[in-house]
């Protein structure tokens, strides 16, 4: 069980919170869940999601087992300092899509005091880290990494295998084109 530790806060304290881990090991749920948090204390929030993410909303980012929060769709990581206004806290899902440039904006964030939440894979399907997260978790405060539960063996899972012939790192999909799997499981399907 993750418990937040957070130093005294007041407003001009700004961090960076990572969650991240393989498919299917509850990264956006636990996103939703530090929102929901946020949103009982009235804290003035904004979520942001990639537009390529349209796997069940085109509007609010869901999680796998159907938890939904309304988001705001961007292309590129720049036009979330365009966004932002008074918001005390800024939540990113699947950060692993976006470009390099948010590591730099979630910085500025962080400097003007918000408290930024971001969720991502933190390896592709070859289990190579993905997209800016390796830059995002050495500069966050804050690591949470989450596991799902292999499906082969029954461990626990830290990587995302992919069961369609597709070899373009990004490629959405659900639990018909990726599993779960432990590091033995995983190295196994490689053979």
């Amino acid at each position: 069980m993750f418990l937040e530790q957070f130093p005294l806060q007041n407003r001009s304290n700004g961090w960076i919170e990572v969650i991240c881990g393989s498919m299917f090991s509850g990264k956006t749920e636990e996103l939703i869940r530090r929102l929901r948090r946020a949103e009982f204390a009235h804290q003035e929030l904004i979520l942001f999601k990639p537009v390529i993410d349209k796997r069940y909303s085109d509007k609010n980012v869901v999680s796998h087992q159907g938890t939904e929060f309304n988001a705001v769709l961007i292309q590129e990581s720049s036009e979330i300092l365009v966004e932002v206004k008074n918001q005390k806290v800024v939540a990113i899902d699947e950060a692993q899509f976006f470009d390099d440039g948010l590591v730099a904006v979630v910085s500025e964030l962080a400097s003007r005091g918000i408290r930024v939440i971001l969720a991502g894979l933190d390896m592709d399907y070859k289990g190579v880290p993905f997209g800016p997260m390796p830059s995002l978790l050495a500069s966050a405060e804050y690591v949470t990494k989450v596991h799902a539960i292999c499906v082969s063996c029954g461990n626990l899972a830290q990587f995302s295998n992919r069961l369609v012939a597709e070899t373009d790192q990004v490629m959405l999909g659900a639990v018909e084109e990726y599993r779960p799997l432990c590091r033995s499981c995983f190295n196994k399907s490689l053979l």
